[in-house]
């Protein structure tokens, strides 16, 4: 078989070397989109930055104007015989080039809130991550032994799945108003968001992953003599453990998705209030700096989840060249490579 063939080969798993590969090109590729959109002018473009205004009196050097406004001022300076305005083709101030959004995922962290007692960018992403902890936990100490019990157990899959199918499909956002209500108009009805946004997924999920448990090892069991109690406490929840852990993790980053809309509610606080400001203030690498940390966060702590997870359940780990495997090699080989210039630079 060719090495061509061995990238499209059906259900065969790609080389490690292929796998990071395309597991960096993922990435590569929406930059790269992104990049050509932002310098090459003549690919978008549809605004024109003035940098001379010449006589059109309401121009200013560094301002955006559309091109057919732009054209039509300067036909008008051309039959009156005036000086005409001078520009380069640029994009939105809405789509920033990713410079200056990399730039400002540093200068969040390093500039003063406009406003005395605003809070600043860490503090921020502390209060949002503590909404996700306290929304997720409260779900979790419900929801995962609920799921445990339907999965196990017609009676408890019967008496709970019904109406948790029906609610599930209530959006989480249109309890807000009550939540307010109820909870008052600080973090607890953000919590509750994101405990409705999670909960009633994760009974099912959970409930899903435990009745998938293998029955030989239940029949076995019961041949031994096991009652209820050591059923579940001995054999079920030992047994369906590593995917409950995986489950768990998906379902964090359902949280996550719902975070934006959590913090609505109510006063605004959080990430969410860093963003809408910065879009207020029109400054929309701080909005693009903020949305990217957001997922910086999600994978980073899924990535030391899944760290986590494999020294929890190294049996689990037999497959190798995932996703994950390789996400973690590329943070490893960063790691390693700014170790390397580091020990070099104390060095020298």
């Amino acid at each position: 078989m060719s090495s061509g063939s061995n990238w499209f080969a059906i259900r065969k798993e790609l080389t490690p070397s292929q796998s990071t590969f395309l597991t960096g090109l993922s990435f590569l590729l929406p930059v790269l989109l992104w990049c050509a959109v932002s310098y090459v002018p003549w690919i978008w473009h549809p605004m024109v930055e003035i940098q001379n205004k010449g006589d059109v009196s309401y121009f200013r050097e560094g301002r955006l104007v559309k091109k057919d406004v732009f054209q039509r001022e300067n036909n008008k300076m051309l039959e009156a015989g005036k000086t005409l305005a001078l520009g380069k083709p640029a994009n939105p101030i809405y789509l920033p080039p990713p410079h200056q959004v990399a730039k400002a995922m540093y200068t969040g962290f390093t500039t003063k809130p406009r406003r005395k007692g605003e809070p600043w960018l860490h503090e921020s992403l502390l209060h949002s991550a503590k909404i996700i902890f306290w929304g997720f936990t409260l779900s979790s100490l419900i929801g995962v032994p609920l799921g445990i019990l339907a999965g196990c157990y017609s009676f408890f899959k019967k008496l709970f799945e019904p109406f948790i199918e029906f609610f599930r499909y209530l959006p989480a956002p249109a309890f807000g108003a009550l939540a307010v209500a109820i909870l008052g108009i600080y973090d607890a009805p953000k919590v509750s968001i994101i405990f409705i946004g999670t909960f009633f997924q994760q009974v099912l999920v959970i409930s899903n992953t435990t009745s998938k448990l293998e029955v030989s090892l239940i029949e076995a069991a019961q041949t031994l003599g096991a009652n209820r109690i050591q059923m579940l406490t001995r054999v079920v929840i030992p047994g369906i453990l590593p995917n409950l852990y995986k489950d768990l993790r998906i379902l964090l980053g359902w949280a996550w998705t719902y975070l934006i809309v959590a913090e609505i509610v109510g006063t605004s606080t959080g990430i969410t209030w860093f963003i809408n400001q910065q879009a207020k203030y029109r400054i929309y690498e701080n909005v693009y700096a903020a949305i990217f940390m957001i997922g910086f966060i999600g994978l980073a702590t899924d990535l030391i989840l899944g760290w986590i997870g494999d020294r929890l359940f190294p049996w689990e780990n037999a497959r190798k060249g995932t996703q994950e495997g390789v996400l973690s090699r590329m943070f490893s080989s960063i790691t390693k490579y700014l170790r390397s210039l580091t020990s070099k630079t104390a060095s020298s």
